[in-house]
């Protein structure tokens, strides 16, 4: 879908794009014609969800002294475009799309506002425009695929229902194997009951110190580099990467397309792990998906949420627009959405 503009000189003037997700925001502002754009702000508090989802009202708190100090910073005269890239959009951004636009152009004068799932500014950045498939893991894990088309997405579930592979399903599974091998049953890792003694002290106390948490995801990813440090030595970790590998391979082949040479990209903090998890996934992909071609992902989510502001400024956005993974808004508009 190709989402038109109105050909004049303020579509493709100042834009602001925005990456929400769960360490905060991350904003930059730029203008389309020159290329211009700032060095990112950064909030380093998430925004709050509620009973309508993401709350739109905290999300504006945050983000509008971050905008304003952008626009007078980068000289920017004002900000015609808007994307917002946020983690939950696709089933907890009702309130967000229903508030966040007008507020914009309320404080801002936005006229254009796209509400972008975080997978999506994730695939934007790493692949751009092309058909193929993203796998987005850090602390969770998504996979996010295109034909250009319609949007197809596996998994991103959340800790204790999928994220399958992600960084807290492997920390979590490290644990497991650590309490094994203090229970002295089968599936133990020496190695690993080693580290997590030193990370969270007597194993006996473990439940305490991860059960209450609010933030137990983030907790438990925080055991995942550890398995990548012992899988070079140990069976165990290295078993537990595999499975994570085939995890994210089977997301992979799930989104995508299954005609041409689609191109397949790994983005998100969890790959710093490198050769213990990537070999075995690029074993992994190339087995599953032999008529795809991995590459390297192009930018991150807040250049991806760049990437489509631009398109969307000039009239050129092409990826595809469901209502759901990405919603076009004209606040000023009689109906609203594209």
């Amino acid at each position: 879908m190709t989402v038109p503009g109105d050909g004049s000189p303020d579509a493709v003037g100042g834009f602001l794009a925005v990456d929400s997700g769960g360490s905060g925001l991350r904003v930059v502002v730029g203008e389309v014609g020159s290329g211009r754009r700032s060095a990112p702000l950064s909030s380093g508090a998430p925004v709050r969800t509620g009973d309508r989802g993401i709350d739109a009202g905290h999300f504006m708190e945050q983000l509008a002294p971050m905008v304003r100090e952008l626009i007078d910073h980068a000289e920017v005269s004002e900000v015609g475009t808007a994307v917002i890239g946020a983690a939950g959009l696709a089933t907890l951004g009702d309130g967000l799309r229903a508030e966040l636009p007008g507020a914009l152009a309320r404080e801002f004068g936005v006229r254009t506002v796209a509400l972008v799932a975080d997978a999506v500014t994730a695939y934007a950045g790493a692949l751009g425009t092309r058909p193929g498939a993203v796998v987005a893991a850090g602390t969770g894990l998504i996979a996010i695929g295109t034909d250009l088309t319609r949007w197809r997405r596996a998994d991103g579930w959340g800790h204790l229902l999928g994220d399958c592979g992600g960084g807290a399903w492997i920390g979590r599974a490290g644990l497991e194997a650590a309490l094994r091998a203090y229970d002295g049953r089968d599936g133990g890792s020496e190695a690993l009951l080693s580290c997590a003694e030193e990370q969270f002290g007597a194993m006996a106390g473990l439940p305490g110190k991860v059960y209450p948490r609010s933030d137990r995801p983030a907790v438990l990813a925080a055991f995942a580099p550890r398995v990548a440090e012992c899988a070079p030595d140990d069976p165990v970790a290295a078993g537990i990467l595999r499975a994570a590998a085939r995890h994210m391979a089977e997301s992979a082949v799930a989104v995508c397309p299954t005609a041409g040479e689609p191109q397949v990209a790994l983005t998100g903090g969890l790959f710093k792990m490198g050769d213990p998890l990537l070999v075995p996934l690029h074993e992994e992909l190339a087995k599953r998906l032999p008529h795809a071609r991995v590459v390297p992902a192009e930018g991150d989510p807040l250049d991806g949420a760049v990437r489509i502001a631009r398109d969307l400024a000039v009239g050129a956005l092409v990826l595809p627009c469901d209502g759901v993974m990405v919603s076009v808004v004209s606040p000023d508009e009689p109906n609203g959405t594209r």
